[in-house]
Parts: C-alpha cells; structure tokens; sequence
C-alpha cells in the first residue's frame, strides 16, 4: 500500500469510530495502518538525521552521532 492510500484508509476509519464505531476487525486494521505509518515516519527522520552535518564557525562539516 502507498503511504497516500494509508493515510486516508485511517481517516475513513477515523471518521467511522466517532460516527458509529469500529467493528473488531476495523480496530484491527486501524492498528495495523497507524503501526506502518509510525514506522514510516521514524524511518524518514532517521534518513534525514543520518544526512545531517554540523557546520563550525571555522567551516568544517561533521556527521551527527547516534547516542
């Protein structure tokens, strides 16, 4: 699945729970949906963090480092 059509199969479902409310499998699905994009974000910050340089006043250029 695209992460576009996760987004919006979550704000169906969301939109579903405060109306009627979620079947057990719909929780299911909500759950599993909200997980790949969590993950997707924190996979996206890592890649961005792990391009990420500290520029000196002197101009020298280091990489962060993972704590």
């Amino acid at each position: 699945m695209k992460m576009d059509e996760v987004i919006a199969r979550i704000n169906v479902l969301a939109k579903k729970a405060k109306a009627e409310g979620l079947t057990e499998e719909e929780l299911q699905e909500r759950d599993r949906l909200r997980r790949i994009y969590i993950d997707s974000v924190k996979a996206n910050l890592v890649g961005q963090l792990d391009n990420t340089y500290i520029v000196e006043p002197d101009g020298t250029r280091h990489k962060l480092n993972r704590k």
